[in-house]
This record gives structure tokens, C-alpha cells and sequence, in this order.
């Protein structure tokens, strides 16, 4: 009950948190941060691992909410700063994203063929999911190269989505990269989860579902800066500002999928 009531205030009744957005941003500049994208964090950072002394690597997982993304980048645009937006299939918009990368900032794949192919399937068994994980792995190929062809430009780091279906499978959509054919084959030279990307970061701020006070997890960004030097904050647009038509179709449809699987 706690959690469906969660969901009910961050779908429907969370106000806009676009002022505390950027109150962090310049919070973060202010305090002599550079605010970037993971693909240029990832290829600053040099053998002997220095890289910047103090960053925040901005993530934008755009699960459903469009709209809302475009008003994070607006922000981000006013003030001077970078990040990386990744795209589920459900909410690629090529334009914005051209838009993204013509600022500087990175846009590319949310990746979560897992568990699409597990629900295509009906598969609830983890052992079955590897013991086919060529032909999930070819789904991602596919997926790949087509949506790098219509975008029209290079992709070199991707982002897991963590779907309920891994949740219910304990399996992560992360399990496909590990074959490095594939990321050869593709040009990736990064995941978002990857270790050698992680080790290089004090610590890991994803915003949070948990209702008010408690935006973020594991501690708020607000408290990390100054404290940590390399930081990485991970943010979900829906999660920023009410879209109940967005969060009313998502919803749906993932019920839909539940009873269906």
C-alpha cells in the first residue's frame, strides 16, 4: 500500500522540482564543479585515472516523459552545463535528440531488450533468458543499428532500463553487453554500469520515488557537493514535474504487459 501511494504522489501530485534543479546546478558551478555528459567524462579520464578533480556527470533516463526532459534541457541550456539524455524506443525523438547533441551535450539508447524479449515470450524463468541470449543480443543489434541510422549519428555509450520484468526476473538488461563482439560490432565503449566507469566516480545520487523529504538515494546531491569531488546523478524526468497523461499511459500499459506476461 505504501509503495502504490508513492507511485499515486510521484505520478499524479508531485509539484515541479525545476527551481531545486537548477538551484543545484549553479549550487554545483559555484562551487567550481564541471557538469558534463558521461560520454565526455568517460573519455577524459586518462590510464592513470586522474581525469577532472571535481565533476558531476549529469544521466537523464528518459522513460516516459518527453515533454519534461525538453524543460531539464532548457534549464541546462540557460545555464552553461552538459549531460547525457538516454531514450527507451517508446520515447525516442529525433529531433530533440539531434537538438541535444548539436549543444554538446550526449544523447543516445536506453537500452532493455531482456526483459522486452522475456514478455514477447512469456518467459518468467532467468535460465531460459540466457539460453537464449544470442537471439536477445540480436534484438539489440538491430535495435542499435537502426535507431543509430535514423538519428543519423554516432552512439557510443548506452544506459540498462530496469524494467519490472528484470525486477521480477533478478536479471539485468545489463547481461547483453557483456559480450564485447557485440560492443565492438557496435562501436560502444562505454555502459553506464560498467566498473571501469563506476570506480571513478565518490559516488552514485539517483533521484528517488521515496515520498517527500527523501527525493534521492543515497543522500541528496545538495549534502554530496563539496564533500564528494567526482559525483554522478542520475535523474528520471518523470520524477521532476506531474505529466499525468504520460504517467496514465505508462501506467496502463505496464499493467497491461503484467497480466499479459
Amino acid at each position: 500500500m505504501k509503495t502504490l501511494l508513492n507511485r499515486i504522489y510521484y505520478d499524479y501530485l508531485v509539484p515541479s522540482q525545476f527551481d531545486r534543479y537548477e538551484e543545484l546546478v549553479r549550487l554545483a558551478s559555484n562551487a567550481g564543479y564541471l557538469q558534463t555528459s558521461l560520454r565526455s567524462f568517460f573519455s577524459s579520464i586518462p590510464l592513470n585515472g586522474a581525469g577532472p578533480q571535481k565533476v558531476i556527470v549529469h544521466r537523464h533516463d528518459i522513460d516516459t516523459d518527453v515533454c519534461t526532459a525538453k524543460k531539464i534541457f532548457a534549464i541546462e541550456k540557460k545555464l552553461g552545463i552538459k549531460s547525457s539524455y538516454y531514450f527507451r524506443i517508446s520515447t525516442l525523438d529525433f529531433a530533440f535528440m539531434r537538438e541535444i547533441e548539436e549543444y554538446g551535450s550526449e544523447a543516445s539508447y536506453h537500452y532493455e531488450e531482456i526483459a522486452t524479449f522475456a514478455k514477447k515470450h512469456h518467459i518468467r524463468d532467468p535460465a531460459e533468458i540466457m539460453k537464449r541470449m544470442a537471439e536477445v543480443r540480436a534484438e539489440f543489434v538491430n535495435n542499435f543499428t537502426s535507431i543509430e541510422r535514423r538519428f543519423g549519428l554516432k552512439m557510443t555509450t548506452v544506459a540498462s532500463h530496469g524494467d519490472f520484468a528484470n525486477r521480477r526476473l533478478r536479471l539485468s538488461n545489463t547481461e547483453i553487453l557483456k559480450d564485447k563482439e557485440l560492443r565492438d560490432r557496435c562501436g560502444i565503449v562505454c555502459e553506464s554500469y560498467d566498473k571501469n566507469l563506476l570506480k571513478h566516480f565518490d559516488i552514485y545520487i539517483s533521484d528517488s520515488s521515496r515520498p517527500a523529504p527523501q527525493y534521492y538515494y543515497p543522500t541528496s546531491p545538495f549534502d554530496a557537493i563539496g564533500r564528494h569531488n567526482k559525483i554522478c546523478f542520475l535523474t528520471h524526468p518523470r520524477q521532476w514535474e506531474t505529466n499525468w497523461r504520460e504517467n496514465t499511459k505508462d501506467n496502463v500499459i505496464r499493467f497491461y504487459e503484467g497480466l499479459k506476461w
